[in-house]
């Protein structure tokens, strides 16, 4: 049975954000947020249908310069970090929902804090995947995965584009004995041919200004859940025990043999771990 509401594109003054929506309304909602070039293609449709058949009403969408959303000139983002949290508030008034559970990966992490610290009245809980306080002393990337990424290809060759992808997403995994290369390719193949403009998808994130990012983890009041793979290359297990060890209360569910990912095997440990979490508070 397809849970899916379907696509929306929701108008935010000059932005435009597509939306998408798994089950009933009427359930608490969770939010998710992903990371830099990341469109809501990696929060799976299958992982989405399996959180909304646990009696949750599951949001994903796609940041500024990724998938079907509003996109800039490569290289010149029209916002900042801020901004990218603003949107997520906006999401949640469009859909009439007060309060949701935030689930943020990677560099969303920020705007998790800054939704958590800045408006903890719309935070049920907060789940921070794969993500870091950066703190000055966590180990930095493996060197491993700088000489695993790829140099970056011509822009307007869409197989050289898929196969640079599919080689980064692969050196994150962090040698996962979990990761699928052909589900990988068949994912990349349809979040390229849906980006408005892949070299705004692929540069922008990184060039925008992280200006709010500094707000402090110790602050957030909504229980929190971290959630970090052992094998993660980009930012070791270490920063996913800074983030639990600087939010009061908070609890670290490591993913033995994850990367910088949430592979499918462990969607077994993930989305009961989730549901738990997200089953106080209503939306």
């Amino acid at each position: 049975m397809n849970l899916s509401n379907g696509e929306q594109l929701v108008k935010i003054d000059d932005v435009e954000l597509c939306v998408e929506t798994f089950g009933n309304p009427a359930n608490p909602a969770i939010l998710f947020i992903d990371g830099a070039t990341a469109s809501m293609l990696w929060w799976e449709t299958e992982l989405c249908e399996q959180i909304a058949r646990g009696d949750r009403f599951v949001i994903r969408y796609d940041n500024r310069d990724t998938g079907r959303s509003t996109s800039y000139p490569p290289g010149r983002p029209g916002y900042a970090l801020t901004d990218l949290a603003g949107d997520a508030l906006a999401i949640l008034d469009a859909l009439n929902v007060e309060r949701a559970h935030i689930v943020c990966r990677s560099m969303a992490g920020g705007i998790g804090l800054l939704i958590g610290v800045d408006h903890p009245d719309r935070v049920a809980s907060l789940t921070f995947v794969s993500t870091s306080t950066g703190e000055a002393g966590l180990p930095p990337s493996s060197s491993e995965l700088a000489s695993s990424i790829p140099a970056e290809p011509d822009l307007a060759d869409y197989g050289a584009v898929v196969e640079y992808i599919v080689a980064s997403v692969k050196a994150c995994s962090g040698g996962s004995p979990y990761f699928d290369e052909t589900a990988t390719r068949t994912l990349v193949e349809r979040d390229v041919a849906r980006a408005r403009d892949i070299a705004a998808t692929l540069g922008n994130h990184y060039a925008m200004s992280f200006d709010g990012a500094a707000r402090d983890f110790a602050a957030v009041k909504a229980p929190t859940l971290v959630v970090h793979g052992d094998h993660d290359p980009l930012l070791p297990l270490a920063h996913g025990h800074s983030v639990r060890d600087a939010i009061p209360g908070a609890r670290l569910l490591i993913l033995e043999g994850a990367g910088h990912d949430l592979p499918k095997p462990l969607w077994d440990v993930f989305v009961p771990a989730l549901l738990q979490h997200t089953a106080g508070g209503r939306s």
